[in-house]
């Protein structure tokens, strides 16, 4: 998926999710909660999102992609970049999106998430798919 208006659809395509722009015009964070699940790099010639993911399959998905990578200003144990230049399978990334959202959800608090709706919390209960 190398569409900005594809990728943005399908990040809010998640209960309250949204937009914002903490870090200036080029890097735009999808939020629930306050919380960050996924950012867009607009400011470079591919486009590249990075998403939190489970430790031990991010070294996996590393091992395996190229296009997937340490992220260069979160913490590279629980995030990984991946660059869209269309070597990651759309699959896999709306999976990945999916797991992102949900592994934030998770660290919300109770009273939070309920907040959030049964959509929400069905994310919640498998982020492993």
């Amino acid at each position: 998926m190398t569409d900005l208006a594809q990728l943005r659809a399908l990040l809010l395509d998640r209960p309250a999710a949204y937009e914002d722009y903490p870090f200036g015009p080029e890097t735009l964070v999808l939020k629930v909660a306050s919380k960050m699940f996924a950012l867009l790099s607009l400011d470079t010639s591919s486009l590249r999102i990075s998403l939190k993911c489970d430790p031990l399959k991010a070294d996996h998905l590393r091992d395996a992609y190229a296009a997937i990578t340490l992220p260069s200003y979160l913490d590279k144990r629980h995030w990984i970049a991946i660059t869209l230049d269309g070597s990651v399978p759309d699959a896999l990334l709306a999976t990945l999106i999916d797991e992102s959202y949900a592994l934030v959800v998770k660290g919300l608090p109770k009273a939070v998430r309920a907040g959030l709706g049964q959509n929400a919390e069905r994310r919640t209960q498998d982020p492993e798919g």
